[in-house]
């Protein structure tokens, strides 16, 4: 039986972040059993569960929590202090429920049948695949890469090309086949695995139109009334893969300010003035990186809830700040390890995989500065995006 706190009747912000906070302990124990396990262990999901932390982004309707959307990134960054794989995870299956959201109500109440508890993997990329259209929906065939946190999955969001400009269709879990592919050197406790589907139907109320929903289409808004659900959802996508690595430069910062304490004295690492620089810069890159985020946040909430347009020079801001707040917290990450010496080689040493995983989140293509800054050029210069924002 799990000795984590358990949810009460109604979690104040604090409260929650106490139960982040209360799952660190067991999240470094068993980092090194994640990264073996190339996957979250079923006794963490069970813990993430029992103190309801998923609820954050289950839609009121189906169980969920009346909170900002805010919270649930802080609360990713709080579990990437001590795991980030189990951050990333997590961080992907609150979004998931958030997203579910937005599809027909018919849709919603499969997904959430059997009570809030659903986890939703997803690969938003068409991938591979087919979609044709058949009476009453579609038929799709094809291979998905990079669906984290999968093996817990109970339902799959998809991108599906062939239909229309860009659609995600919902899958249960009987329709989908894991492949394990996921052998890499970072993030490895994610278990982003290839997906397949071999002539699986669609029921066309299970694929939405991704460019319109919470812009022209309010069905999410109507059926919640969540300002979450009034926000185009390229607005707040993102910040999901950000939070992770505002908390893993957290807890480098943490480590590295841990294993010096105490070092202090004649020839003593602690009192080179360096060290104490680029612990430094390390610091506020991370601090920075993160009220960037809540600012960004914030502000798209407000907007959301008071039914304000947004223009094409804030979606294009919105999408640089999360690629150059994932820069910050790689610069961290780097100043970090450049200094940690030689027994930050070995792989189970905690800054060796903040490290890797750093890196493994930057690789994300909507992450890379040169991407994700791009359009915000274009836009600021009076040019028309030549992507999606």
């Amino acid at each position: 039986m799990s000795s984590l706190p358990q949810a009460e009747e109604s979690p104040t912000r604090e409260q929650f972040l106490d139960r982040a906070s209360a799952l660190l302990p067991v999240l470094r124990e068993r980092a090194s059993l994640t990264e073996r396990m190339r996957r979250i262990p079923p006794e963490t999901v069970a813990d993430v569960l029992a103190t309801d932390l998923h609820l954050l982004g289950v839609p009121l309707k189906f169980g969920g929590l009346d909170v900002d959307y805010g919270l649930s990134l802080d609360v990713g960054v709080e579990l990437a202090r001590a795991c980030p794989s189990t951050s990333w995870c997590y961080s992907l299956w609150v979004v998931h429920s958030w997203l579910a959201g937005y599809w027909p109500l018919r849709a919603q109440e499969e997904v959430f049948a059997r009570g809030p508890n659903a986890l939703i993997s997803s690969s938003l990329s068409p991938g591979k695949s087919t979609c044709s259209p058949v009476e009453g929906g579609y038929m799709l065939s094809g291979r998905w890469e990079f669906s984290s946190g999968c093996d817990a999955a109970d339902w799959l969001m998809l991108g599906v090309g062939g239909i229309g400009q860009r659609n995600w269709a919902l899958l249960p879990r009987s329709d989908f086949q894991i492949i394990d592919t996921w052998f890499v050197s970072g993030l490895k406790g994610s278990g982003s695995k290839d997906i397949q589907i071999k002539e699986a139907f669609i029921p066309a109320h299970r694929i939405l139109e991704v460019s319109t929903a919470g812009d022209t289409d309010m069905t999410g808004w109507e059926l919640h009334r969540q300002p979450r659900y009034r926000v185009p959802i390229p607005v707040l996508l993102g910040w999901d893969l950000v939070a992770p690595i505002i908390g893993l430069g957290r807890g480098m910062v943490e480590e590295f300010t841990g294993r010096l304490s105490g070092t202090s004295g004649a020839g003593r690492t602690a009192d080179s003035a360096t060290i104490q620089l680029r612990l430094s810069l390390a610091a506020a890159e991370v601090d920075a990186a993160h009220a960037l985020m809540a600012k960004d946040v914030r502000e798209a909430l407000v907007k959301g809830g008071n039914g304000e347009p947004f223009t094409t020079l804030e979606r294009a801001r919105y999408r640089r700040d999360k690629a150059f707040a994932t820069q910050l917290c790689l610069q961290a990450a780097n100043r970090i390890f450049d200094l940690s010496g030689g027994h930050a080689l070995f792989d189970s040493d905690a800054l060796q995989r903040f490290h890797r995983d750093a890196h493994a989140i930057a690789h994300r293509d909507t992450l890379i500065m040169d991407v994700g800054g791009l359009q915000y050029g274009r836009a600021v210069l009076g040019l028309e995006p030549d992507g999606a924002i």
